[in-house]
């Protein structure tokens, strides 16, 4: 792989960055109408990232984290991790286990690994929606530009949201607005994983490393090259280019409305 195409993309002012999102949130906010901003904590690093931007928008009603485990498959360490952010930032949270949630559903459901995963993330949206809903909040996505553009979330689950404060920054750009904003570090460098199932690991699933999918995206989407110049540009394998293409094109239902006659 190419490390030059990788420091390209890293260097950026991250200053500017996090004005310009905290920007984007208090106006949001006031033109909405809305009390304030919600959103799902899991205690990696998407989540954990927004938090930290929320604690410092001036003049919000209201920041409410939801932490959502299933406590049959969520590491307790990361609910642990979300625990302490909120201590450490103090903004308002509420911890609801929907294990029980999760099983009742699945009572009734054929069942498939996959699906079910899935509605983990489909329960947390209902309930964040509920919440935001109650107390007049817009919903905040945590999904990065990595992850939105290679199609990576649930749809109608954790892709649901009225903002998306952190897609313009792919994960290796997050890390580094992380670490600007006071993220701590275990969290900064933990694998990323949705937690979906036991031993869900992001990269391990997609099969290529964040700093390789990084380089990829952004030759084909911001400097705009071919598949061909993008294999030679960034120095990594023509087949998890085009896994990484190919993921993009399939799953471009999930960024768009839906079709209508």
């Amino acid at each position: 792989m190419n490390s030059e195409i990788l420091q390209e993309v890293l260097r950026q002012d991250y200053t500017n960055i996090q004005e310009n999102i905290l920007s984007f949130l208090k106006n949001k906010v006031s033109e909405k109408k809305s009390d304030g901003v919600i959103f799902g904590l899991s205690g990696g690093i998407d989540s954990a990232t927004v938090a930290y931007l929320c604690k410092k928008i001036d003049d919000v009603k209201e920041v409410l984290a939801l932490v959502m485990p299933d406590s049959a498959i969520s590491p307790s360490s990361e609910t642990g991790d979300a625990l302490k952010i909120i201590g450490e930032i103090g903004i308002n949270y509420k911890l609801i286990d929907i294990n029980t949630i999760h099983k009742r559903y699945s009572n009734y459901l054929e069942p498939d690994d996959l699906a079910l995963g899935n509605l983990r993330a489909r329960i947390r949206s209902n309930i964040i929606y509920y919440y935001a809903n109650l107390k007049n909040l817009l919903v905040l996505g945590t999904s990065d530009k990595s992850e939105y553009l290679i199609g990576y979330f649930t749809k109608f689950g954790d892709g649901s949201a009225d903002l998306l404060p952190i897609v313009s920054l792919y994960k290796t750009q997050l890390r580094e607005l992380a670490k600007a904003i006071g993220v701590p570090n275990n969290i900064v460098t933990k694998k990323s994983s949705p937690n979906l199932w036991k031993g869900h690991d992001a990269e391990k699933e997609i099969g290529i490393s964040y700093e390789e999918i990084d380089s990829i995206l952004y030759c084909l989407f911001d400097k705009k090259l071919s598949l061909d110049e993008t294999i030679q540009k960034t120095e990594i394998s023509k087949k998890s280019v085009e896994k990484i293409y190919q993921m993009y094109q399939n799953t471009e239902h999930k960024r768009i409305l839906p079709e209508r006659v």
